[in-house]
């Protein structure tokens, strides 16, 4: 039987070398750009206004809210009483025609009283004429009758000197007697009745409930106490995260947890004033040697101020070494702006 020749298989063709492209070159270095002629002053510009905001919100803050208080309390509470003294005080001008026949010379007494015509003809009391010259420095007084004693009213009981501190006086004695009456147990059921009858209203409840929100924190007797610094990993494994513990958390959590559990609050940066409220397990916690100022001013910092006692031995000198340089800069700084 013959046999079959064998044939090798077929080899599969070579692919061609592809050319690796050649590298980028790198770039060229870029010179070492000088600063302007405007740097220092922008620098001492921004130095400046970062100094002089916070106390100038503050005044304009304080501004706002006494200004609110004047146009929406005072004001109105000035109108009221104007109205009443006026009131009262158009009583004392009488007519030409109900002045006695004795009258000589613009000169009356009526009721033991000596009254004098004035401008618009009507008769006045001569002591409350004499009282508007005096206040009005020898001008002559108002033509008009009831202008003169509204000129009165104002010299004699709405002066700013009188009105401002006796309004703060009745405004903090109203607060006080309002605050014990809600405290009572008869005010707090009217009360209780109010804010249910707020509470049936459909816009004025969300704006009601928001604006009580703020003011019980902000006037609360029970302040917020941060007990100590923490870190914990948050939001996820690896990665760590400052927080202050506000006390223990609710009675539920720890028992699903089956172990004490924290309230901790998580600040952000650069505003360590607002952040996240967590509940953590207290063996998930570690405890930091830091005080509450070292750690504001590491979340302010955003990381770049480290507590001394929490620098690490490596940390440390290039801390130095770069706080050395910083100094150096400044004075740089300071000496091109002093030749400038």
């Amino acid at each position: 039987q013959r046999r079959r020749p064998l044939h090798a298989a077929p080899t599969p063709p070579i692919p061609p070398i592809m050319e690796v492209p050649p590298l980028p070159a790198a770039p060229a270095p870029q010179p070492h750009k000088k600063p302007g002629g405007l740097d220092p002053f922008r620098r001492a510009v921004w130095r400046g206004l970062g100094v002089l905001l916070p106390p100038l919100l503050t005044i304009v803050i304080f501004v706002w809210i006494g200004n609110t208080v004047l146009v929406y309390l005072l004001v109105p509470l000035e109108n009221s009483a104007r109205s009443i003294l006026l009131n009262q005080y158009s009583k004392r001008i009488v007519e030409a025609g109900d002045v006695p026949p004795t009258a000589t010379d613009g000169e009356a007494m009526i009721d033991g009283v000596l009254y004098k015509e004035h401008a618009d003809g009507n008769y006045l009391p001569a002591g409350d004429l004499a009282y508007v010259v005096s206040r009005l420095g020898g001008a002559p007084a108002p033509k008009e009758s009831a202008d003169v004693y509204r000129v009165l009213v104002e010299q004699k009981y709405l002066r700013r000197e009188l009105v401002i501190p006796l309004f703060l006086c009745v405004f903090l004695l109203v607060l006080y007697l309002f605050g014990k009456f809600l405290a009572a147990g008869v005010g707090r059921i009217l009360w209780n009745q109010f804010e249910r009858i707020i509470e049936r209203l459909p816009l004025v409840r969300n704006v009601y409930s928001s604006v009580k929100q703020v003011t019980d924190f902000m006037f609360s007797e029970q302040d917020i106490e941060y007990t100590r610094v923490i870190a914990i990993e948050y939001p996820r494994k690896g990665i760590w995260s400052l927080g202050l513990v506000t006390g223990e958390s609710m009675a539920d959590i720890s028992a699903a947890a089956n172990e004490p559990v924290l309230s901790v609050l998580i600040p952000t940066s650069p505003m360590p004033f607002t952040g996240y409220t967590i509940n953590v397990k207290r063996s998930e916690a570690v405890d930091l040697n830091i005080t509450l100022d070292q750690a504001f001013q590491f979340i302010v910092s955003c990381g770049v101020v480290v507590p001394p006692q929490q620098i690490q031995n490596g940390s440390k000198a290039e801390a130095d070494d770069g706080q050395a340089i910083g100094e150096v800069a400044v004075q740089q700084e300071d000496s091109r702006e002093g030749s400038a």
